[in-house]
């Protein structure tokens, strides 16, 4: 067994759990998108519509009763692939000057191109809250990568409620810090003024692991140096006298 792998798996059993420094986060942002009303429903009409490079989505929410629109299919990847990112609050101007404040949900993909075919815009007030699944993201070569350790990313994304405009973009986490064995839970995650973690602080969302493969050795090198102590032992009784045998 070499040094590394010894310090490795001692990282590992000890499980020493060190304080993450968490980089500040940004605010989602308000986007604008134009939209179509007076679609006709049906599967017929909605493949007519994406063949003229429109994606038929709904728009609903309290006091509006669902309506049928269209919007511009590049106008949407631009929206949801901006910094923004999925949770983008969308003005959705569905008729001439009037907009309604809204966010995507329910969105369906083509099973092959992953082109957005379908999705839904539910409108939100900025005075109450919502709730949305918001993206995890890593920052950091962690130390026990550098001892030999591999990040295990248990869940990319945690359910946040919070005032639409408390609602970050990303959580950013630096897991420079982390050694072997240690585990970032969603109770180590940053505090969000306004807003609150609806998942179990319990549950992991990343942590550092020994290789299997060392693991896998270790146990094998184990094996063997037992088998060669009990092959010992049996070499000394055979080779000793019987003190009864005469």
């Amino acid at each position: 067994m070499t040094d590394g792998r010894l310090a490795l798996l001692k990282r590992a059993e000890r499980g020493i759990i060190t304080p993450l420094p968490l980089l500040p986060r940004s605010y989602v942002m308000q986007v604008t998108l134009r939209a179509e009303t007076g679609r006709e429903r049906g599967s017929r009409s909605s493949r007519r519509l994406r063949r003229q490079g429109m994606v038929p989505a709904v728009v609903y929410g309290r006091n509006l009763q669902p309506v049928a629109i269209a919007v511009n299919a590049r106008e949407l990847h631009t929206v949801l692939h901006s910094d923004a990112g999925i949770n983008a609050l969308i003005n959705l101007e569905i008729d001439e000057g009037a907009s309604r404040l809204t966010m995507a949900r329910e969105l369906q993909r083509h099973p092959v191109r992953g082109e957005i075919t379908h999705l839904d815009f539910v409108t939100i007030s900025l005075t109450e809250k919502t709730r949305v699944e918001v993206a995890i993201e890593l920052t950091g070569e962690s130390e026990g990568v550098l001892e030999g350790g591999i990040v295990e990313t248990i869940r990319s994304s945690v359910e946040v409620e919070a005032l639409p405009t408390e609602i970050p973009q990303s959580i950013v986490v630096d897991i420079t810090a982390m050694a072997v064995g240690d585990t970032l839970r969603i109770s180590d995650l940053p505090v969000i003024e306004g807003a609150e973690y609806l998942d179990d602080p319990d549950d992991p969302v990343v942590t550092i692991v020994v290789p299997a493969a060392i693991v896998a050795e270790e146990a094998e090198e184990g094996e063997e140096l037992e088998e060669g102590e009990e092959g010992e032992e049996g070499e000394e009784v055979e080779e000793g006298e019987d003190p009864g045998g005469e």
